[in-house]
């Protein structure tokens, strides 16, 4: 199960450059459930997520079932050629939190060049409901389906409303 919070931001943290940074491409086959393909470096995953249970807006927090899975490179190339809409590309920056968390800061280029954001994962919706976010971070818009890869995924150009 993933549990995640995901922010705007108000301000990029300092010493950007110092945190471990991953390049990543990642597509869509599907949007509902969401089957993605993702390379990031030159690791290839292939995830499959799907809605549970859990009343979501209860919470304000983002909960799916997530199931990775391994891809050669040539099959990721081989599913590429069959995404549905564009392919996002973003760096992920990994900036640790106190208690073990991680942010994971994303600043999307392509078609999304200007967008940032930040997804904090979390092992139980206890923890994501008592997490006090940093002060650089900005609105909470874990439920806002605008901000899910597999939407942005669909669109062609960044909207201002953003």
């Amino acid at each position: 199960m993933e549990i995640e919070k995901k922010y705007k931001i108000k301000r990029l943290p300092e010493k950007l450059e110092t945190y471990t940074c991953l390049d990543i491409e990642q597509g869509y086959l599907c949007t509902e459930p969401v089957v993605r393909i993702r390379k990031m470096n030159e690791e290839y995953i292939l995830t499959y997520k799907s809605k549970t249970p859990l009343q979501e807006s209860q919470y304000h927090t983002k909960i799916s079932n997530e199931a990775e899975f391994p891809l050669t490179k040539s099959g990721y190339a081989h599913l590429r050629k069959k995404v549905d809409g564009n392919l996002i590309q973003k760096k992920r920056y990994l900036i640790p939190l106190e208690n073990g968390l991680k942010v994971e800061l994303d600043v999307f280029r392509g078609h999304l060049e200007g967008l940032v954001f930040a997804e904090v994962e979390f092992q139980s919706v206890e923890e994501a409901i008592e997490f006090i976010p940093p002060d650089w971070f900005g609105e909470d818009v874990s439920l806002d389906k605008r901000f899910n890869n597999s939407y942005l995924s669909q669109i062609d150009k960044l909207p201002i409303s953003l």
